[in-house]
């Protein structure tokens, strides 16, 4: 039973990594039909072999395929730009390449008025002075250029649009899926509150 699989396998196997197990029919007198010696019973063990086998395998084709993705736009840029070795390549599968998305987040921590050039914002890690951000929530955004930087406030240029207390300010509102290899748009999020009083 040691053997068998019981979950996902690292991908970095050198040898055929799945337990085969020998199947047997019951042995049986052909005259009186006699069992004289029994099959191999079907087990759960059995069986969640035969799943992990087959998740493990699915895992392994997939992960195959990503990289033969990675090499045929490694190919094709270098084809085009000879050198390039696939620097601004991105194949959206979570893999580490040259180029990194900027996810840098905050919140606005109060309502802002329109023309508003200083943010109060809940963090200032990862954003930098002259780098361009987006500012939204569901009912507005606009792209604008930090100016300043401070201790917890970014300063921008001049605000098209009023925002509400806890509106996003990003450098990217794109979220890659790596499961299905996708970038898609991020979106505003609103939170419901039920407040219990326990007596």
């Amino acid at each position: 039973m040691a053997e068998f699989m019981t979950g996902e396998i690292p991908l970095n196997f050198k040898t055929n990594p799945y337990k085969r197990v020998k199947w047997e029919d019951d042995l049986t007198d052909p005259n009186t039909g006699e069992v004289l010696e029994e099959g191999t019973i079907f087990w759960a063990e059995y069986g969640n072999n035969l799943e992990w086998g087959l998740y493990n395998a699915y895992r392994f084709l997939i992960e195959q395929a990503r990289q033969m993705q990675r090499m045929q736009i490694q190919m094709e840029l270098d084809g085009r730009v000879p050198g390039n070795s696939g620097t601004f390549a991105d194949p959206l599968d979570g893999s580490s390449n040259k180029i990194k998305l900027d996810t840098a987040l905050t919140d606005v921590i109060e309502p802002v008025a329109i023309s508003t050039t200083t943010l109060k914002v809940a963090s200032v890690d990862g954003f930098t002075p002259f780098t361009q951000v987006t500012i939204f929530d569901d009912v507005a955004k606009e792209d604008v250029v930090i100016t300043e930087v401070g201790t917890n406030t970014i300063k921008v240029q001049a605000l098209k649009n009023a925002y509400k207390k806890g509106a996003k300010v990003a450098r990217t509102n794109v979220l890659i899926d790596t499961v299905n290899t996708e970038m898609g748009v991020g979106n505003w999020q609103t939170y419901r509150l039920e407040i219990v009083e326990v007596v």
